[in-house]
Order: C-alpha cells, then sequence, then structure tokens
C-alpha cells in the first residue's frame, strides 16, 4: 500500500529508511555509539559541551579576576555571594544550556560571541547587570579558546587517560613480577637466541612505557589572553594604567597554566604538539605490546580463558581469537594518525592567524578516544591470559643450540686464562650448531670434549637452555 502524505518517511535515494531521521540519534562514528562506554569519561573534558562549559569558566573567572584586582576604574571586588552565583554559571552548566548555546550561536554564527551573550543573560539575576560590558573585555576569541582548551586537554590527560595508561603498565608490571623467573626463548629476528624469561620481557615493556607517563606527567599547558595580536593594544587603549602583563600572567596562572608572554593572535600550540608526540609514542610502544603478545598467544606461550557464552569465529567453535590486542592495535593506528596530524597542524599559522587549527582540535577527543579505548582492550585482553608454562619449557629443550653463545665465551674466557686448545670457539661452535638442532646430550658430549678446566666443564654441563636467562629474573627489580 503506497504511503500517504501523513505517514510518509524519510528514504535514502536506494530505497532504505533514512536512520538520520530516527527519534533517537545514531552516531556516524564507533566512540559516540559502540564504544561509547568505554570513552564516556572523555566527554566531560573534550566534547564540544565541555569545550564551551570551560568557555564559559573563563569568561566567568576573567569577569572575577578584573573586578577582584580593580583592573578597570570605576569597579569594585564583587562580593562572595555575587561571585558564587557567578561561578554556579559553571557548575550548573548542563543540557539546557547546551541548547541554549546553540540558539544563541545560531543567531550570532559565532560560538564565542554566544557564550559572551550567555553569560550576559544572567548578570541580572546576580545585581550586577551594570559589568555586562566587562564580559569578554579586552579579549579576541582565541583568548578564550586557547585557554578552554587547555583546560580541557589538561583535566582529560590528568583525570582520563593518565590514570587508566598508568594502571595498565601496573597491569604489565605486575605480570612481569609474576613471572620474573619463568624461562623462555628469546627470539632475535625470528630465529631462537638466548633465553629470557617472560617477567624480564614483560618489564622492558613496562619500562618503556613508564618512561613515556613520566614525560607525560610533566606537560606543561600554555595560555595567553593578549587580545588581537598578542600585544594588549585594546586592552592599554582602554585602561593604559594598568599593568596588563602582570593581570595576564596572573589570571593564567590562576587556572593552573602555564603563561605564554610572546604569542599571535593564537597561543601557538607548540606544547599540544609536544604532549601528542609523547602520547602517540606511548601508542606505539603499546602496539608493540600487542603485536608480541598476539604472537605469543599464536605460538602457545600464552593461552586465553575462554568468556562464557563468547563466540570466537563464527564457523570454527575450537577458536578463541585474540581480539582485544587486535582492537587495540587499529585504536592505537587510528589514535596515531590524528595525533601526527594535530601535531603537525597546530604548531603552523599563516601569518598572525589562521583558522586551521579550529577545525583541527575539534578531533583532539577522537584522538584521545581511540587510545583510550585501545587501553582498555589492552588492559582486558592481559587479564584473560594464562601462561603456559610447559609450552615454554618444552620451547627451550628443542632447542639447545642456544647455549652455543654460552660455550663459545665461556671457551675464550679459558683462552685468556691460559688453558690449552681453546682456539677458534665461534667458529667451532658455529659449525656444531649453525642451521641444525642440537639436542641435550650432543651438547653435554661436545662440552666434556673441550678440554676445559674442570670447574668450568661442571658449570657448561649443569647448564639447560631454561637455565640460560643470566640475571634476567633480578633485572624485574627495575621496575618503578
Amino acid at each position: 500500500m503506497p504511503e500517504s502524505a501523513a505517514t510518509a518517511v524519510s528514504r535514502t535515494p536506494s530505497g532504505r529508511l533514512a536512520l538520520a531521521n530516527a527519534s533517537e540519534q545514531i552516531a556516524l562514528g564507533p566512540l559516540d555509539g559502540r564504544y561509547q562506554s568505554a570513552v564516556a569519561p572523555l566527554v566531560d573534558y573534550l566534547s564540544e559541551a565541555a569545550l564551551n562549559r570551560d568557555r564559559v569558566a573563563v569568561e566567568v573567572e576573567w569577569l572575577i579576576h578584573l573586578t577582584s584586582n580593580n583592573v578597570l576604574p570605576g569597579t569594585t571586588p564583587l562580593s562572595a555571594e555575587q561571585q558564587e552565583k557567578l561561578r554556579a554559571i559553571v557548575t550548573e552548566f548542563d543540557a539546557a544550556s547546551v541548547k541554549e548555546l546553540a540558539e544563541i550561536e545560531a543567531v550570532t554564527v559565532h560560538d564565542v560571541k554566544a557564550v559572551e551573550y550567555y553569560i550576559g543573560r544572567r548578570l541580572p539575576a546576580i545585581g550586577i547587570e551594570n559589568l555586562t560590558a566587562l564580559v569578554h573585555f579586552g579579549c579576541t576569541s582565541e583568548d578564550i579558546n586557547n585557554l578552554s582548551y587547555a583546560l580541557g586537554i589538561k583535566g582529560a590527560v590528568e583525570s582520563v587517560w593518565l590514570p587508566a595508561a598508568r594502571a595498565l603498565v601496573a597491569q604489565i608490571s605486575t605480570m612481569a613480577r609474576d613471572n620474573r623467573d619463568v624461562p623462555m626463548l628469546s627470539r632475535t629476528h625470528g630465529q631462537p637466541a638466548t633465553p629470557t624469561t617472560l617477567g624480564k620481557e614483560l618489564a622492558v615493556t613496562a619500562h618503556r612505557l613508564t618512561r613515556q607517563l613520566e614525560r607525560i606527567s610533566k606537560t606543561e599547558y600554555l595560555g595567553k589572553i593578549n587580545g588581537a595580536t598578542g600585544t594588549y593594544a585594546a586592552h592599554v587603549a582602554a585602561v593604559p594604567s594598568a599593568d596588563w602583563q602582570s593581570v595576564g600572567k596572573g589570571f593564567v596562572e590562576g587556572l593552573g597554566l602555564t603563561w605564554n608572554p610572546l604569542t599571535t593572535q593564537i597561543e601557538s600550540h607548540d606544547w599540544q604538539a609536544e604532549l601528542y608526540a609523547d602520547i602517540a609514542r606511548f601508542n606505539r610502544i603499546l602496539h608493540n605490546v600487542c603485536t608480541d603478545i598476539w604472537s605469543y598467544i599464536s605460538i602457545g606461550y600464552f593461552r586465553q580463558i575462554p568468556v562464557a557464552g563468547a563466540t570466537g569465529s563464527s564457523t570454527m567453535p575450537h577458536k578463541v581469537n585474540p581480539i582485544r590486542f587486535e582492537n587495540a592495535e587499529a585504536n592505537l593506528e587510528i589514535s596515531n594518525g590524528l595525533l601526527d596530524t594535530l601535531g603537525a597542524t597546530l604548531v603552523t599559522s599563516r601569518w598572525q592567524r589562521d583558522l586551521t587549527d579550529s577545525s583541527s582540535q575539534r578531533n583532539i577527543g577522537v584522538a584521545f578516544g581511540h587510545s583510550l579505548l585501545a587501553i582498555s582492550n589492552v588492559s582486558k585482553g592481559l587479564e584473560r591470559l594464562d601462561v603456559a608454562e610447559e609450552v615454554l619449557a618444552a620451547d627451550l629443550d628443542q632447542n639447545w643450540e642456544v647455549l652455543g653463545e654460552a660455550i663459545q665465551m665461556v671457551m675464550r674466557a679459558e683462552a685468556i686464562a691460559g688453558v690449552e686448545g681453546m682456539e677458534n670457539p665461534y667458529e667451532r661452535l658455529k659449525d656444531l650448531t649453525r642451521g641444525q638442532r642440537v639436542d641435550g646430550a650432543r651438547m653435554q658430549e661436545f662440552v666434556s670434549g673441550l678440554g676445559l678446566s674442570p670447574e668450568a666443564q661442571e658449570r657448561l654441563l649443569a647448564l639447560t637452555p631454561g637455565l640460560y636467562t643470566g640475571i634476567a629474573d633480578a633485572l624485574v627489580d627495575h621496575l618503578k
């Protein structure tokens, strides 16, 4: 039956129902849809709504700062009650506020101007409508934006991303300590090599990640409030008697940021590029963790603990796929693609200002979101791993040739000590081991025929691939 005008629904050119007109909003991107729960904490810091709330906060604090310091003739400090009511504009910022701001912006076609008007509407109720002209005083939009982004990014890093990253590194560190003395065959260039311990290899990873977290934790979040081209020109024209550098510095530092004294219209964003490079480096190391763990799973070093009711493969019932690590790899790559682009784009601006940074910075939350999602997936993946120690032991027992390094090094030491018959140790071990498997009996037979000193021979005859791990277990103690 044909649809009547009253019941007609929107359809795409292919005849399908238009999902964009569904009664409930359908997300275009996976971070706001499928993976929303994993990245939800970032919404409070890096969403458009959070940006607007921070803009309101900066404008409010600027008004309070100007009046509290008697910067402008004719103003007096606000009462504690008036300051509290002003700050309530920020603390009570909600969905209705977001809607109202959008309605104002539809008229102004300018996001920061909408914030100025939004605050101005509320001053009469506080009894300070005479200060309407003081809202956004001396500011260009970028004065508000750079501080708002800095506050949002700082909050996202310190309250969401860093805690999640630190928890993951702590999880890896615990695994390293738990497996510090579990011997494991190394593979350099994909070939059997000097054994190590599983714990030591995990500790290497944790140590690398920790260094990056230490760099990130020391990030300086810069800000400025110096006008249209960074000269305080409008400020000085309006109030030449004020020490505007001191006023601006005090305000920026009062927000918990680092004052940048030399800028164009925009804060140069160099600190953002530095931060994103550090986070991208963390991501890349974590990506390496994923590929290594995936490879260890593939050769049986780790068993994956099945999740009750979960399907590994749609057609092969026996499979438990390492999807957490594969998902993390993809999200780390997407995150780094964005972080690298942001870092390259934000440090460049034509002359005193262009707007490329405006569009770029709206993707900061997406870059962080994919990284946070990856961290979550790696953590969940590690929780479902069980070390197959018998597989690691069997692998070592199949590769006695890795003791060739130890034997030829002992022969070198014996030669230096004056023991005869220790010539060409490397070449002799190469002839014995290169390109072929040597079992324990053959290796011990070879050692017994070398003519080593009794102490050296006894030491080598007691050595097995599983015992040839040096001080790997002790090295785990370097973890913080």
